[in-house]
Protein backbone atom coordinates (compact mmCIF):
# COMPACT_ATOMS: atom_id res chain seq x y z
CA UNK A 1 0.00 0.00 0.00
CA UNK A 2 2.87 2.29 0.57
CA UNK A 3 4.22 1.98 -3.19
CA UNK A 4 0.49 4.41 -3.92
CA UNK A 5 2.24 6.96 -1.62
CA UNK A 6 4.95 7.51 -3.92
CA UNK A 7 3.03 8.66 -7.28
CA UNK A 8 1.28 11.03 -5.19
CA UNK A 9 3.85 12.58 -3.33
CA UNK A 10 5.12 12.90 -6.69
CA UNK A 11 2.46 14.93 -8.46
CA UNK A 12 2.44 16.67 -5.53
CA UNK A 13 5.98 18.02 -5.63
CA UNK A 14 4.90 18.88 -9.16
CA UNK A 15 2.04 20.69 -8.36
CA UNK A 16 4.11 22.90 -6.07
CA UNK A 17 6.74 23.43 -8.71
CA UNK A 18 4.73 24.68 -11.05
CA UNK A 19 2.96 27.02 -8.29
CA UNK A 20 -0.24 27.34 -6.57
CA UNK A 21 -2.57 27.15 -9.97
CA UNK A 22 -5.13 24.57 -9.40
CA UNK A 23 -6.38 22.42 -12.40
CA UNK A 24 -9.63 24.59 -14.11
CA UNK A 25 -11.24 20.95 -14.41
CA UNK A 26 -10.90 18.75 -11.51
CA UNK A 27 -9.25 14.98 -11.76
CA UNK A 28 -10.28 11.55 -11.26
CA UNK A 29 -7.11 9.61 -10.44
CA UNK A 30 -7.40 5.81 -11.33
CA UNK A 31 -5.05 3.19 -9.35
CA UNK A 32 -4.68 -0.38 -10.59
CA UNK A 33 -0.92 -3.11 -10.09
CA UNK A 34 1.23 -0.06 -8.84
CA UNK A 35 0.31 2.19 -11.27
CA UNK A 36 -1.86 5.68 -11.50
CA UNK A 37 -3.51 7.95 -14.02
CA UNK A 38 -4.90 10.85 -13.49
CA UNK A 39 -7.84 11.86 -16.12
CA UNK A 40 -9.86 15.26 -16.72
CA UNK A 41 -13.48 15.14 -17.65
CA UNK A 42 -14.61 13.91 -20.68
CA UNK A 43 -17.64 16.29 -19.76
CA UNK A 44 -17.56 19.04 -17.06
CA UNK A 45 -20.50 21.58 -16.03
CA UNK A 46 -21.42 24.22 -13.64
CA UNK A 47 -23.30 23.11 -10.97
CA UNK A 48 -26.35 25.03 -13.03
CA UNK A 49 -25.67 22.56 -15.60
CA UNK A 50 -25.85 25.34 -18.29
CA UNK A 51 -22.22 25.74 -19.21
CA UNK A 52 -20.93 22.77 -20.23
CA UNK A 53 -17.37 21.77 -22.01
CA UNK A 54 -16.64 18.64 -23.87
CA UNK A 55 -13.31 17.03 -23.90
CA UNK A 56 -14.38 13.56 -26.12
CA UNK A 57 -10.67 12.67 -26.35
CA UNK A 58 -9.94 13.00 -22.58
CA UNK A 59 -10.21 8.95 -21.80
CA UNK A 60 -7.50 7.75 -19.51
CA UNK A 61 -5.60 4.59 -20.60
CA UNK A 62 -4.10 2.09 -17.70
CA UNK A 63 -3.63 -1.72 -17.46
CA UNK A 64 -6.00 -3.50 -15.09
CA UNK A 65 -5.20 -7.39 -15.04
CA UNK A 66 -7.66 -9.68 -15.15
CA UNK A 67 -9.19 -9.99 -11.64
CA UNK A 68 -7.61 -7.06 -10.42
CA UNK A 69 -8.88 -4.22 -8.61
CA UNK A 70 -9.26 -1.00 -9.49
CA UNK A 71 -9.11 2.51 -6.88
CA UNK A 72 -10.71 5.60 -7.35
CA UNK A 73 -10.33 8.86 -6.36
CA UNK A 74 -12.27 11.58 -6.90
CA UNK A 75 -11.27 15.45 -6.26
CA UNK A 76 -13.34 17.00 -2.77
CA UNK A 77 -15.43 19.15 -6.01
CA UNK A 78 -16.76 15.62 -7.47
CA UNK A 79 -16.78 14.18 -3.38
CA UNK A 80 -19.58 17.14 -2.10
CA UNK A 81 -22.32 16.05 -4.78
CA UNK A 82 -23.55 12.82 -5.40
CA UNK A 83 -21.36 10.42 -7.34
CA UNK A 84 -21.29 6.60 -8.95
CA UNK A 85 -19.17 4.66 -10.94
CA UNK A 86 -20.33 2.88 -13.78
CA UNK A 87 -18.38 0.05 -15.64
CA UNK A 88 -18.41 -3.07 -18.46
CA UNK A 89 -16.53 -6.27 -18.26
CA UNK A 90 -16.04 -9.55 -19.63
CA UNK A 91 -17.65 -12.38 -17.79
CA UNK A 92 -15.54 -16.02 -17.35
CA UNK A 93 -17.62 -16.75 -20.66
CA UNK A 94 -16.19 -13.73 -22.51
CA UNK A 95 -19.98 -12.12 -22.73
CA UNK A 96 -19.76 -8.12 -22.09
CA UNK A 97 -21.55 -7.04 -19.19
CA UNK A 98 -22.21 -3.93 -17.35
CA UNK A 99 -22.51 -2.72 -13.70
CA UNK A 100 -22.28 0.15 -11.24
CA UNK A 101 -22.07 1.03 -7.98
CA UNK A 102 -24.28 2.74 -5.30
CA UNK A 103 -25.11 6.45 -5.84
CA UNK A 104 -22.81 8.16 -3.16
CA UNK A 105 -24.08 10.80 -1.18
CA UNK A 106 -22.20 14.32 -0.54
CA UNK A 107 -19.00 14.16 0.95
CA UNK A 108 -19.99 10.81 1.94
CA UNK A 109 -16.82 9.20 0.26
CA UNK A 110 -13.70 10.17 -2.06
CA UNK A 111 -12.61 7.53 -3.27
CA UNK A 112 -14.01 3.64 -4.47
CA UNK A 113 -12.11 -0.09 -4.91
CA UNK A 114 -13.89 -1.73 -7.33
CA UNK A 115 -13.59 -5.11 -7.79
CA UNK A 116 -15.50 -7.05 -10.29
CA UNK A 117 -18.11 -9.28 -9.38
CA UNK A 118 -17.70 -13.09 -9.01
CA UNK A 119 -18.54 -13.73 -12.85
CA UNK A 120 -16.11 -10.84 -13.65
CA UNK A 121 -12.92 -11.79 -15.56
CA UNK A 122 -11.36 -8.51 -17.19
CA UNK A 123 -12.62 -4.93 -16.31
CA UNK A 124 -12.70 -2.93 -19.84
CA UNK A 125 -14.22 0.33 -19.29
CA UNK A 126 -14.86 2.62 -16.65
CA UNK A 127 -16.52 6.08 -15.68
CA UNK A 128 -17.02 8.19 -12.55
CA UNK A 129 -20.10 10.17 -13.19
CA UNK A 130 -20.97 13.75 -11.11
CA UNK A 131 -24.45 14.67 -10.64
CA UNK A 132 -25.98 17.89 -11.45
CA UNK A 133 -28.34 19.80 -9.29
CA UNK A 134 -30.32 20.11 -12.62
CA UNK A 135 -33.63 17.37 -12.10
CA UNK A 136 -35.44 16.04 -15.25
CA UNK A 137 -38.51 14.22 -15.52
CA UNK A 138 -38.28 10.45 -14.82
CA UNK A 139 -39.83 7.65 -17.38
CA UNK A 140 -41.71 6.58 -13.97
CA UNK A 141 -42.97 9.82 -13.05
CA UNK A 142 -40.22 10.70 -10.81
CA UNK A 143 -37.14 12.79 -11.18
CA UNK A 144 -33.43 12.18 -12.76
CA UNK A 145 -30.72 14.05 -12.11
CA UNK A 146 -28.09 14.89 -14.98
CA UNK A 147 -24.76 14.11 -15.43
CA UNK A 148 -22.73 17.22 -14.61
CA UNK A 149 -19.14 15.73 -14.98
CA UNK A 150 -17.94 12.19 -16.23
CA UNK A 151 -14.02 11.06 -16.57
CA UNK A 152 -13.36 8.25 -18.51
CA UNK A 153 -11.30 4.79 -18.41
CA UNK A 154 -10.02 2.54 -20.84
CA UNK A 155 -9.27 -0.53 -18.43
CA UNK A 156 -8.43 -3.22 -20.91
CA UNK A 157 -5.61 -5.46 -20.49
CA UNK A 158 -3.22 -5.32 -23.49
Amino acid sequence: MHRGLKPLLAVAGVALATGCAAPSEPQVTFYSHGRSVGVAPAQHCDPTGEKCAASPDAIGQLRVPAGAPLQISVPGEVAETPWQVVFLYRGANGEELDGRSPVFAPNERHAYTLQLPPDGKQLEHVEVQQFSAVLTPGSDGGVDFGIGGSWVLDAQEK
